[in-house]
């Protein structure tokens, strides 16, 4: 009776972590989530496809190219902000972000120099956000590739696919 006690006084101070939306671990990162902009050309920012939703490649504000005008550090931080805004985005297609099953597939595209090859560690800075977001769930397929050149100059351009509940 008291090893059962104890593992109930356990469970329920944990319960609070356990149960913590998506929305709430961004507050406690100190995250706010931007308004979602309009495009900028003719196109939707998402499609829902069954239970799957697909997001227009979505750029970071940081400009330049990765190896010649910024550093990986750089590229990690653009590429997690990039991160924040998809998850506005993800956030007005599905209503709550709790609504999101699991993370499918990540593109990450990467403004490179000709001898820039750490494309991986710029696009881990998205990849790192969604895990602390959603645990196993944020975890996906992914490429991380490099690019000569991305719209506008933008360093890094992020597309994902989502499943839904």
């Amino acid at each position: 009776m008291k090893n059962l006690s104890l593992f109930l006084i356990l469970f329920l101070l944990n319960l609070p972590a356990i149960s913590q939306t998506p929305e709430e671990k961004l507050a406690g990162l100190g995250i706010d989530l931007p308004e979602v902009s309009q495009p900028v050309a003719n196109y939707v920012k998402w499609r829902k496809a069954g239970n799957l939703i697909y997001l227009a490649g979505t750029g970071s504000d940081l400009k330049g190219k990765l190896g010649k005008d910024l550093t990986v550090e750089q590229g990690y931080e653009a590429s997690r902000q990039t991160g924040i805004k998809i998850l506005a985005t993800l956030k007005a297609a599905c209503g709550e972000l709790s609504n999101i099953k699991q993370f499918v597939k990540v593109r990450g595209m990467v403004n490179s120099s000709q001898d820039f090859y750490d494309q991986p560690k710029v696009i881990n800075g998205f990849s790192d956000l969604m895990v602390e977001v959603f645990g196993e769930n944020g975890k996906h397929a992914r490429a991380a590739v490099g690019h000569c050149s991305l719209p506008s100059n933008i360093a890094v351009e992020i597309e994902v696919v989502v499943e839904l509940y």
